[in-house]
């Protein structure tokens, strides 16, 4: 057993993905060490700066993994011969992002069901959370360069088990199949599939980009897995959250911000803390809006009791057009709103704690970071559920 992780821990296997679907490292970087080879024939060269990781640090797993400390910076050049994965595997690495978060979510919101919509984000914030702490718990270090190419410059200086990017995909993709089974009549086996399709395709690209090993892909996918088995029984008191006392909203707030603030110390910054605020605050903003929604009475409440089952309704010209102006619409607002909390909060805590303006590294610090984050995110969710759809009502898209 030992042995088969050690092999699924192991950065050439990575590496070996990459060169199958046609991404190598530039001719002029040299093979390295453990390189597969170098890269023949003509193609287009791609430059990217990224950070290779600087085992220092001290302790880690026992199969002679070490904790990273400070990363440092050079320039690797990759080659691409096979355009269709790579712009695949790009794309498909997107959907883990928060480009995806902040249009698929309030999507599910504002075009699909808000009974999925609610189910999905408490089970996807919860989720998400237990990732992300076990990462900075864990310590693994992302896959070595060389032989690995790395394609992405943002979180290389977070540590790699497990893949949050296959737990959200997993999740998502699920948690949708799972709610929905109740919700709508539809082919279970095309549900299915569509499940699958898509957490595959998310857990490849984090091969493709050099950001994971197999390991850690798998540690995801089965992290999640049990997480599901285990809270699903308590899935059905999502739907009467709603009918909590006025104190909720508190609750709601105060908990969200208790462990972004005192969320696990790396040894070095990396972007973990934000992310992990920025998810917390997302999840808050929304689970408010949703009983904003109903303490208000905002929305009309369903005549029968939840879940109703139902048919997807078919796919016309005029609901896809409609869908398409109810999220132009919403993602315009959700967007300016998202631009002027973060602008305002800021400037408010540089002037509270004497910062100057637009230093960057400031943003960085603790009491600026979480609390810049945590507003935006919050009210950015709050839009979503709550001011986005009372737009669309004014401007007659229900």
């Amino acid at each position: 057993m030992a042995e088969l992780l050690r092999s699924l821990q192991d950065s050439q296997l990575v590496a070996r993905f990459q060169r199958r679907c046609g991404l190598f490292p530039a001719p002029d970087e040299g093979p390295g060490e453990n390189a597969l080879g170098p890269a023949e024939g003509s193609a287009r060269t791609l430059g990217l700066e990224h950070l290779a990781a600087n085992h220092k640090g001290t302790g880690g797993p026992a199969n002679g993994l070490r904790r990273v400390a400070a990363p440092q910076a050079y320039v690797q050049k990759y080659v691409v011969k096979n355009y269709f994965y790579y712009y695949l595997f790009r794309f498909s690495a997107a959907m883990g992002q928060e480009v995806f978060y902040i249009t698929f979510l309030p999507f599910t919101h504002w075009n699909i069901d808000t009974y999925l919509s609610k189910r999905l984000v408490i089970v996807w914030v919860l989720v998400m959370y237990i990732g992300q702490v076990a990462k900075d718990i864990l310590k693994w270090p992302r896959p070595l360069s060389p032989p690995v190419v790395k394609l992405e410059k943002r979180v290389i200086m977070e540590y790699g088990m497990p893949s949050t990017h296959a737990m959200a995909a997993t999740t998502i993709s699920f948690t949708l199949l799972i709610s929905s089974m109740d919700r709508y009549q539809y082919p279970f086996v095309l549900g299915l599939m569509l499940a699958v399709l898509f957490s595959t395709l998310v857990c490849l690209s984090r091969l493709y980009t050099g950001m994971h090993t197999v390991l850690d892909v798998l540690g995801g996918v089965l992290m999640t897995a049990v997480l599901i088995v285990l809270t699903y029984p308590a899935w059905t008191l999502i739907d009467c959250l709603d009918l909590a006392s006025p104190l909720f909203p508190v609750c709601a707030i105060v908990v969200p911000f208790f462990l972004s603030y005192n969320y696990p110390m790396s040894e070095c910054y990396s972007p973990t803390r934000a992310d992990t605020t920025t998810i917390l605050a997302s999840g808050a903003g929304m689970i408010i809006g949703f009983w904003i929604n109903h303490f208000f009475q905002l929305v009309s409440e369903p005549a029968e009791s939840l879940p109703v089952v139902q048919n997807i309704p078919p796919l016309t010209v005029d609901i896809l057009v409609l869908s398409l102006a109810r999220f132009v619409v919403g993602i315009t607002l959700t967007l300016l709103v998202r631009q002027l909390a973060r602008t305002l909060s800021l400037q408010v805590l540089y002037s509270w704690f004497k910062v100057v303006t637009r230093n960057k590294e400031a943003r960085r610090r603790l009491e600026i970071e979480v609390p810049y984050k945590f507003v935006t995110y919050t009210l950015v969710g709050i839009c979503a559920t709550t001011f986005v759809p009372m737009l669309h009502r004014f401007l007659g898209l229900l």
